[in-house]
């Protein structure tokens, strides 16, 4: 099944074939969530991560626990290269403690992330994605992307053990089972864990190919606010700072959040670093926490059916149709029961040139042949083609989309930190109405990736070359 939508941003419709459609668009839903947050939040908005704590301070002891209090920042301890490092999070909290006189802590270190309510996983997810490293739920306070990273290698002969160690997080209360064996030669990595946050128990079931080499395989860590209290629990105790009680969670015997005296607080990178690095590495965990963090601004909640309202009202604001080619159920892409049309998809697109934010948007999305999910497209074709193309990819099992932008020919892009905008923020009107905005839907495709790619990035090059 085929969606094609391609027209110029001033409405000359250039292909249409079953562009009203509702059709599986994988991660190109990311495009929504990354430009409604960026709409609505602004370029340079941040996540806030806080130290705090209830009870008292006596000669330099609180007797009390210390909170750290997640604001829903998916880059803390991530191993991201555009994540703020660990160890100078940590510096600054611990700077937050020094100042407030503490040397020893009488209670437990909390991690807290009752920010984020609700269930962390889409409810809809596959329940083997929902153990993967792509398929990681979001909470309040996160860590290392919420994942636990494992060494596997195949055993000497098909029937084999796996060899599985985990090495980071260090997570010694989690009781780890592996239910897998070495596959036969071609067979590849098969492995996927199964867990929930109900018990700190998890196994790995599946194969993993005789002949497949080594290699670090991630996947998800349900007890992040667990995990960063028990690393900052080490951090303090190097630092000579105890603490009697240990590392802990707020899933009970805590304070009510209004209750706590706050010392300080983390940010994260700007909002725009963060939706460029989402749409280039088409980051899952990352485009979840958008969708719900406008659920948390815009509706004081971050459960999903607050988070579906308030995604609602900013594509309002953006005069969006949303009662015609749309169904959204997540974020990311992940969940199959989101549904949209190559229509609403350009219709969306089309918006955001009018966003103040849209310079940023333009930005985050890769072009062919560049780093990112793009790097394999478009091989051979003229760099000066490629770079005006700025596209976001999506694919799962039988589903292979495309949807984006191509700027006019001829046109320089803006160097880094430059705008396509005028001093008012609106699109000067020679670029936006030779602007050519696109997507492209394959659904039920028996055919593997390879094979399609080609074929679509043809379309996309013919758009280009016409414009």
């Amino acid at each position: 099944v085929v969606g094609i939508c391609a027209r110029t941003a001033d409405g000359k419709t250039l292909v249409d074939i079953n562009s009203g459609m509702m059709m599986l668009p994988a991660s190109n839903m990311k495009l929504v969530s990354t430009g409604a947050a960026l709409h609505a939040l602004g370029s340079d908005w941040q996540f806030e991560t806080s130290i705090g704590y209830d009870g008292t301070i006596e000669d330099g002891t609180l007797r009390g626990d210390l909170y750290i209090i997640g604001g829903g920042d998916p880059t803390l301890g991530s191993k991201d290269s555009i994540a703020v490092a660990l160890e100078h999070t940590f510096a600054q909290w611990e700077a937050m403690i020094r100042v407030a006189g503490i040397s020893r802590i009488d209670g437990r270190i909390i991690g807290d992330g009752r920010a984020f309510e609700g269930m962390a996983e889409e409810p809809t997810w596959l329940l083997e994605d929902a153990g993967t490293y792509y398929g990681t739920g979001t909470t309040g306070l996160m860590f290392y992307e919420n994942m636990q990273s494992f060494s596997v290698s195949a055993g000497a002969h098909v029937g084999d053990a796996v060899n599985i160690k985990p090495y980071y997080p260090e997570a010694p209360w989690m009781e780890f089972r592996y239910n897998c064996s070495t596959g036969e030669e071609g067979t590849g990595d098969l492995l996927y864990m199964y867990a929930t946050d109900l018990a700190p128990v998890a196994e790995i079931r599946g194969t993993f190919g005789v002949d497949r080499a080594a290699k670090r395989v991630d996947c998800a860590n349900k007890f992040p606010e667990y995990t960063c209290a028990y690393y900052f629990y080490n951090y303090l105790k190097k630092k000579g700072v105890t603490c009697t009680g240990g590392p802990s969670d707020a899933r009970s015997g805590v304070a009510p959040a209004s209750s706590l005296t706050l010392l300080g607080s983390s940010f994260s990178p700007t909002l725009d670093r963060i939706v460029f690095e989402t749409n280039h590495a088409s980051n899952n965990l990352f485009a979840e926490t958008l969708l719900r963090t406008l659920g948390k601004e815009l509706r004081q909640s971050a459960c999903y059916d607050s988070s579906y309202v308030a995604l609602d009202a900013v594509l309002k604001e953006l005069s969006v149709d949303i009662n015609r080619g749309v169904k959204i159920q997540d974020g990311s892409g992940l969940s199959r029961q989101n549904y949209v049309s190559a229509d609403f998809l350009c219709r969306f697109l089309d918006a955001m040139m009018d966003s103040p934010s849209y310079d940023s948007f333009l930005a985050s999305l890769p072009s062919p042949g560049g780093n990112g999910t793009l790097q394999y497209n478009m091989k051979g074709q003229p760099l000066a083609l490629r770079e005006r193309i700025k596209v976001k990819s999506g694919s799962m099992n039988g589903v292979r989309c495309y949807t984006g932008y191509i700027l006019p020919a001829g046109y320089t892009l803006p160097s880094a930190g430059g705008s396509l905008s005028s001093a008012d923020g609106s699109l000067p009107e020679e670029i936006r109405s030779k602007t050519i905005v696109f997507s492209i839907l394959t659904n039920n495709c028996t055919s593997p990736s390879w094979k399609v790619r080609p074929l679509l990035d043809k379309i996309m090059v013919t758009l280009a070359s016409a414009n």
